[in-house]
This record gives C-alpha cells, structure tokens and sequence, in this order.
C-alpha cells in the first residue's frame, strides 16, 4: 500500500503490524548520462515492484529524495543536506509514523552518502522507542551475494552511475539515459586499503569526494549496462527485500 494515495480513514484501519518502508534517496550529479534523479528514481522503482507484489503487506511512505551529498557539490545540479538536517527529517517523519501506531520501519536507502548517518538514525530510534522494531538497509548491499553473479565489470566496475544504476534507469525512464554520453568511468585508484565499490568493501574508509575519485563523475563501467540486466537486479533486490518484510512481520508485538 502507499501511504499517501489512502485516505485518512484507509490508513486508520490499516493493521499497525504491517511494515512501513520510508525511501531514502540523493538528488545528485550521475556523471553525463543518467539523471540527477538517478537515485530516487531507483528507490521508488525498488518500492513500487514491492508493493506490486506484497500490496497488502507492506505500506509505503514518500521518499525523502534529497540526502546528503556534499561529497558531490562540486558537480552542478547536487543538492545536499546536512547530516543533522537530514537526521532530523527522517526522525520526525518516523515519529509522525509512530504517532499513527506503526511499529515496524524500514529504511530503505539507495544512496551511499546515506549510510553512515542511516546508522546513526537507527541506533538513535533504537533507544527512544525501544518496543519498535528497525531495519537500515541499502539496496546493492541487502542484495550483495545474488548481484555479485550478475555483474560483468568486476571489482571497480560498480560504484556511481555505473553498470548497475545505468542498467536501472535504463528499465526504469530510458528516455533520461543520455547513451551517446556513456564513458567508462575515470576511477582515481588511492591506495589498495581505501579501494571498494558496491560490491567490494574497503579494508577502511578515506575520504574523497567525487571531484577526486573521479572526474566524469563516473565511478565503475556503465557501458556493461542493459536494461535487461536492469530487470534481473530489480529481481534479487525485490526477493531480498520480501524476506525482510516476512521477517518483521513475523515477530509478535
């Protein structure tokens, strides 16, 4: 179900033991050939094929569709919050969530500089609703072991505007794919403890903005892309994401 196509008595009668999953997303630069709205338009696809297929089990909030991406600023079009800002959004969202008797959330991100500050949110809802129940969880990690027999690039292949986020926008508005403007991305490699993409993690984390890690504002090989590959992620992120709905269902309150 979507939240905000219900009427206020539809949700009123909604059963308050049903997961509601809330979107987190960026509104930023994806090199010269996706849109800026690359990841939420990903977001809301994964959550759109989820509700098609477990209508009745999942509820569905608005996507927060700006997140923080000051690392991007440097590439026009970005838009950012600040992580306190961007923490505060999300808080009072779940709490306006909470207030209608919802107990189970799901934070479903489709941004990697949402990650470390989706810890932090869930940690702090954690404790100041300790008889609720989270999940944090981004898209390519949730679905790592099934992605990793679809990816053709390799290690560096899958990062920003890459093989796997032009596969999606290529199912999902291939009319916002600028194909004549695809290039491999221009990876600035560090060194070998710092290195890692969506697939592969790095030993530790360094920062770099994206200026640095990449001039093209491309990290990976979207030229491996296709719109079929596109259906077959959406596939394991889809089954990935039906477990971990079953699973909070299933815990009594």
């Amino acid at each position: 179900m979507i939240w905000d196509t219900l009427t206020s008595g539809q949700l009123a009668q909604v059963d308050k033991n049903i997961p509601v999953l809330l979107p987190l997303a960026a509104t930023e630069q994806h090199g010269p050939h996706l849109p800026i709205a690359t990841d939420r338009l990903i977001g809301e696809h994964f959550a759109k094929m989820l509700n098609m297929e477990i209508n009745d089990s999942i509820l569905i909030l608005p996507a927060v569709s700006i997140g923080c991406s000051d690392h991007h600023i440097e590439f026009p079009g970005t838009l950012s919050l600040k992580h306190t800002t961007f923490l505060t959004v999300v808080k009072d969202i779940i709490a306006s969530v909470f207030h209608h008797g919802f107990y189970k959330i799901i934070l479903f991100n489709s941004h990697g500089g949402n990650q470390g500050i989706g810890q932090v949110i869930l940690e702090q809802l954690g404790n100041e609703y300790p008889k609720a129940h989270f999940v944090t969880v981004t898209w390519w990690v949730l679905a790592r072991e099934s992605l990793e027999k679809i990816t053709e690039t390799g290690v560096g292949g899958t990062g920003h505007a890459c093989e796997f986020e032009t596969s999606l926008i290529q199912l999902i508005a291939p009319e916002l794919v600028h194909t004549g403007l695809i290039q491999k991305g221009a990876n600035a490699p560090t060194f070998t403890w710092a290195e890692g993409d969506m697939l592969h993690g790095a030993k530790a984390s360094y920062y770099r903005n994206m200026k640095t890690m990449t001039s093209n504002g491309i990290f990976g090989n979207p030229f491996a892309a296709s719109a079929e590959k596109g259906k077959r992620i959406t596939t394991c992120v889809i089954d990935s994401l039906k477990q971990v709905v079953s699973d909070l269902t299933s815990i009594q309150k």
